[in-house]
């Protein structure tokens, strides 16, 4: 009782020390300084984009942070969607449905460090990209800013470049039904820690302004930074893809399964951990064969063989072998008769060597044995 007392003392200590650890780090983080992803418009951080939106709150109007799928924009015109390095590329139904958004005649003005692959822009590396103090140019005017960007956006005949250095297209617009891309490879003109940079604020303005002489409502694409708007698998591969691996999964476990492979765990068989009682027997055997000791072998086998005849016939193990003869020609089944007395002078000769060779003993083992089996078993 006492030692059960005990036990129930150290597990209610367990438990207390457990619980005191969890609200002391509960405490400590809850109190630590938060931490924020990169573009996001609710971040101060100096990778956050809060200031520019603050900014435009105040001269732009009309801002707001959009958290939903892009099918449930509104379809009115002159809205401007402003995406801001997306984490990840979105898949094609989502992006079908942000170029019918810009169909219905709004815009999209998308930062990102290397924008292939969304909306179809394709990019190309530069040798040597642009660093501090690079010069853009757009049309006659020149502007001083920072491009960190490994690569250059690919223009078109029917798109309008907008930007660009001497390594090439910095940011461009392309139609869409009734609306527009902006693309521009400089997210980091919008963070709070370079807004205020080189000229990155007129220039984020010249962007936004592009398009939208009467713009009504500006939106941050918050739903690019949320866990939803990645690729998954089913939206990703083909339906027939999907079918393809499904069908060879389950073909392969039946595959598995018809050859008999082992689902389960191992069973050792019981031979291998149980102790058999003629462990002495074999080890004797074992002894006389390494040691050529078959004459010994051999006569333990004959001495034997009288007590189970004495056992079971009835026939004394005192008498000779050769005295036994009458009593073995009417029990045995399996020797002839008239054989009996040839075969126990034979038996008589063996077994008086003092050395026998390893053939007559395997020749002689084997017919003992077999009188024993009729005995025992018969």
């Amino acid at each position: 009782m006492l030692q059960g007392l005990s036990k129930n003392r150290g597990w209610i200590w367990f438990a207390a020390i457990l619980i005191l650890f969890l609200l002391c780090s509960y405490f400590i983080l809850s109190k630590g300084t938060k931490t924020y992803l990169p573009y996001d418009s609710h971040s101060p951080s100096p990778t956050g984009i809060k200031a520019f939106y603050t900014y435009a709150q105040k001269e732009i109007g009309g801002i707001g942070r959009w958290e939903e799928p892009p099918s449930k924009l509104s379809g009115s015109e002159n809205q401007l969607l402003l995406m801001v390095e997306p984490y990840t590329v979105p898949n094609q139904k989502i992006m079908d449905e942000y170029i019918a958004f810009m169909e219905q005649g709004n815009t999209i003005l998308l930062l990102m460090s290397n924008p292939d692959s969304m909306f179809g822009l394709n990019t190309n590396y530069t040798e040597s990209p642009s660093s501090d103090g690079q010069i853009f140019m757009e049309s006659s005017k020149e502007y001083r800013a920072q491009n960190f960007s490994p690569v250059r956006i690919e223009h078109e005949e029917t798109d309008e470049v907008l930007l660009n250095d001497e390594h090439g297209t910095v940011a461009l617009k392309r139609n869409f039904g009734q609306g527009s891309l902006v693309v521009s490879n400089t997210p980091e003109w919008i963070t709070n820690d370079s807004i205020l940079k080189e000229e990155h604020l007129k220039l984020l303005l010249y962007l936004l302004q592009k398009d939208n002489q009467a713009l009504n409502v500006l939106l941050i694409d918050e739903y690019i930074h949320g866990e939803n708007s990645g690729s998954t698998f089913t939206t990703t591969y083909p339906q027939w893809f999907i079918v393809i691996i499904i069908q060879g999964v389950l073909w392969t476990i039946l595959l598995l399964w018809n050859r008999g492979k082992r689902f389960g765990p191992i069973l050792v068989s019981r031979e291998e951990t149980v102790r058999f009682s003629d462990e002495n027997l074999q080890a004797l055997a074992a002894w006389h064969i390494k040691g050529n000791r078959y004459q010994d072998s051999l006569s333990i086998q004959a001495d034997y063989l009288k007590f189970a005849y004495q056992e079971k016939w009835g026939i004394p193990s005192s008498k000779e072998w050769m005295d036994r003869a009458d009593q073995l020609e009417r029990k045995s089944k399996i020797m002839d008769p008239k054989s009996v007395k040839i075969f126990l002078h034979d038996l008589t000769n063996i077994l008086a060597k003092e050395k026998i060779t390893k053939q007559e003993y395997l020749l002689w083992s084997k017919k003992l044995d077999q009188l024993r089996k009729e005995v025992e078993e018969g």
